[in-house]
């Protein structure tokens, strides 16, 4: 018994999709992709070298048109900052004098944070709009 030529590409499909779920590299799913039109060839009667050529076509299509994108979602995504790293750089109304022995009192992002100055010589009063630079435990050193 002979087996068609599509089957062996979905055969082919299938063992491409089995690392794609193991290791989670995507370009497993295009390759695998890829096997799947050259079976759709293979059954509509496409010769070999039809059904290779589409095979390499879609893969490298795929590859070429969705890693580009994926990189950017990637690199957009790297780039949110989160917790209290979303918090530097953000603005603060000081609430209670702050200078650097940190005794002082800001309103940053909603909430009530301790505070001090990040120079020695600065002092902030009530009613000031200071720059968060960094967060020091439960601190936010501003200037």
């Amino acid at each position: 018994m002979e087996i068609d030529a599509w089957v062996w590409w979905l055969i082919g499909a299938v063992g491409l999709g089995i690392p794609l779920v193991v290791t989670a590299m995507p370009e497993f799913g295009m390759f695998s992709v890829g096997a799947v039109a050259a079976a759709v060839v293979a059954a509509l009667g496409g010769g070999v070298v039809a059904q290779v050529l589409v095979f390499v076509v879609v893969s490298v299509a795929l590859i070429a048109v969705v890693r580009p994108i994926a990189a950017r979602q990637r690199a957009a995504t790297a780039g949110h900052a989160s917790g209290i790293d979303a918090l530097k750089g953000k603005q603060a109304l000081v609430l209670e004098r702050v200078d650097r022995s940190g005794g002082g009192r800001i309103k940053l992002a909603g909430e009530i944070w301790s505070a001090r100055a990040y120079d020695v010589d600065q002092a902030f009063e009530p009613g000031q709009q200071v720059d968060v630079v960094e967060i020091d435990g439960a601190t936010a050193v501003v200037m």
